[in-house]
């Protein structure tokens, strides 16, 4: 006999499959963060939403989550699972690159956020105790909404972005003294504290060298059975059996459990199998964060709000202003622009999930008071739900404050000596490809970006890229045009192109400018300014789909690559009937010279 369902059961589920089938869908066709759409549900559906009601209405308990707990566990695996992709997209040696920024610029971060914070919240009446705990609680921020916003912004792998998981990174790992701390305020003990500080870090240390050896040994052979078996669901069984089993472990050991799946995630991103377990993946993190964002929605107390408007808004607005302020200026120390700082502090101004941790440790164990704790915790989630409009206000700046000579890759000159080279200006996806080939022939080269971020991240793989404007013929000509063999222009923008041809071509008439150009009528237009070459993007890609599907759909070769040529040589007649006589046309390998030239 089939065993009695409780509809109850599901309801949680019901109301967040609900919410991101419906609501979010709505937020991304008005182009607003998805992350204000899961913390707008969690307010209505909370406990002080809709929930408030259920008990006078009780057909309202069928669409709400009265208590913050049901959703807890869930919510934190939210944070696990986004923590293991941003591991995928890390690596060891990548992380040793950062660990000035991780160490240096997070510790400073956190240190001067937390010292300054106590001292106000001192100044203000708290005692001692709880204006320390409730100031380092608040000078943490919160990894999930802020890598989450970086995500959809695709700005993680930006300054920016790489700038502020730095911080939040440092921020996870301080975790662990942090809440030992607040466990020994709570004990008062005086004897022997340094010894259990020692013992725990010793504890959580053996579990991450632990972790990192058996991954290395274990997770390569693990995960080459499992795909031997060419079983979807092994794979997937897999993948969270390394999630769950690295994040109990780091649980146990003291470590939050977020940083068991950092781990994981450094670990799976040295094999061949890292692009096959982000594909299956990436649709739970995003479900489990929108979780634990419905969680962080559903302890915004509006009430409260209206209470007391003035002392929320400023508190908040004071937090992100505050610790805006102590990042742009260690930002700068450690080599990052004004501009960048100021980017980074509005990101990491907000509070994060440990100050909900840490504050609610220290109320259960009545080292803080109740009031000031819950209005702490308040300010926390409003900081919180302002990352988004945070997050638009720091990309605004950028357009009234672009980055340039403050940074200090603005202000690494280009080679002064005049070997010939390849002069690229633009250093987007194309002029990447460009210098790739370059390097494997040997040719000499120098790449120009005039947007700072693309250079930092070009440099930082060990590219000849520089910042400066190839439009000003002042920058070309320190660029040494003069001996340069050929200047190849890859920007996507046709007014930036159309400028470079022109200065490049007025300071020399025998240089060799090769050009990229949207469509045909583009390319007989930069022929007629007198590039050497001028390669159309769409048509060479679509005469290379059309080849691909032709092909896949079983038409012969043979007819196939006549069809091919016979379109291309209609291109190269359009353009040449645009273009001047006696210039050379060419669409992928072929050329053709105006007729009247030859006669």
């Amino acid at each position: 006999m089939a065993a009695t369902i409780d509809p109850g059961t599901f309801k949680e589920a019901l109301i967040i499959l609900g919410s991101a089938a419906v609501v979010i869908p709505i937020f991304y066709r008005l182009k607003l963060s998805p992350v204000l759409g899961f913390l707008l549900v969690g307010m209505a559906v909370g406990p002080f939403g809709l929930g408030a009601f259920a008990a006078k209405y009780p057909a309202l308990s069928w669409v709400t989550i009265p208590n913050h707990e049901d959703i807890e566990l869930v919510a934190e695996f939210g944070v696990v699972f986004l923590m293991f992709m941003i591991g995928l997209e890390l690596s060891f040696e990548r992380l040793r690159t950062m660990r000035n920024f991780v160490f240096g610029l997070g510790s400073t971060q956190l240190l001067l956020s937390s010292l300054v914070l106590a001292s106000l919240l001192l100044f203000a009446g708290l005692d001692l105790v709880p204006a320390l705990i409730i100031g380092v609680a608040l000078a943490m921020s919160s990894t999930a909404v802020v890598v989450q916003v970086l995500s959809e912004e695709k700005r993680l792998g930006t300054v920016v972005g790489r700038s502020s998981f730095a911080v939040l990174l440092f921020q996870d790992i301080a975790v662990v003294p942090v809440l030992f701390g607040v466990s020994m305020l709570a004990l008062d003990i005086e004897g022997g504290v340094l010894g259990r500080f020692g013992l725990a870090l010793g504890q959580a240390a053996l579990a991450v060298v632990a972790l990192i050896a058996g991954g290395r040994l274990l997770l390569r052979p693990l995960f080459r059975q499992v795909a031997k078996t060419r079983s979807p669901e092994l794979f997937m069984a897999a993948c969270l059996l390394v999630i769950m089993g690295t994040s109990l472990i780091t649980a146990i050991a003291g470590l939050s459990a977020a940083m068991g799946a950092l781990i994981a995630g450094l670990l799976l991103a040295e094999t061949e199998y890292r692009r096959q377990v982000e594909v299956l993946i990436e649709p739970f993190k995003g479900l489990l964060v929108g979780v634990f964002l419905i969680s962080v929605g559903m302890t915004l107390d509006l009430v409260q709000v209206a209470e007391q408007p003035f002392a929320v808004v400023f508190a908040a607005a004071s937090l992100v202003a505050l610790k805006a302020l102590i990042v742009a200026p260690a930002a700068r120390l450690f080599g990052l622009s004004w501009l960048t700082g100021i980017q980074a502090g509005l990101m990491l101004g907000a509070g994060g999930e440990f100050s909900f941790v840490l504050i609610n440790l220290a109320m259960s164990e009545n080292l803080v008071p109740a009031a000031a704790g819950e209005f702490a915790l308040l300010t926390a989630a409003i900081t919180m739900a302002s990352i988004p409009l945070l997050s638009k206000l720091g990309k605004l700046l950028e357009q009234r404050m672009p980055a340039g000579a403050n940074d200090p890759v603005a202000q690494i000159a280009v080679p002064d000596d005049e070997t010939p080279r390849v002069i690229i200006a633009g250093f987007g996806r194309v002029g990447e490809v460009v210098a790739s080939m370059l390097d494997t022939h040997g040719v000499p080269y120098v790449a120009i970006d005039s947007d700072i971020r693309v250079v930092s991240k070009g440099r930082e793989n060990g590219k000849q890229v520089f910042y400066g404007d190839m439009k000003s013929v002042d920058f070309l000509r320190r660029c040494h045009i003069g001996t340069a063999r050929a200047v190849v222009i890859t920007m996507d923008s046709r007014a930036a192109v159309d400028r470079v041809v022109a200065v490049a071509r007025a300071e020399r008439k025998d240089l060799q400018i090769i050009a990229r150009a949207k469509d045909a009528r583009h390319a007989a237009h930069l022929y007629r300014m007198g590039v050497s070459h001028a390669v159309p993007e769409t048509i060479e890609a679509s005469l290379q789909l059309s080849e691909a599907v032709l092909v896949d759909v079983g038409v012969a070769m043979g007819p196939v690559i006549a069809s091919i040529h016979e379109k291309r040589s209609e291109f190269q007649a359009q353009i040449q009937e645009a273009a001047p006589e006696g210039v050379e046309i060419q669409i992928g390998r072929r050329r053709l010279r105006d007729v009247n030239s030859e006669a």
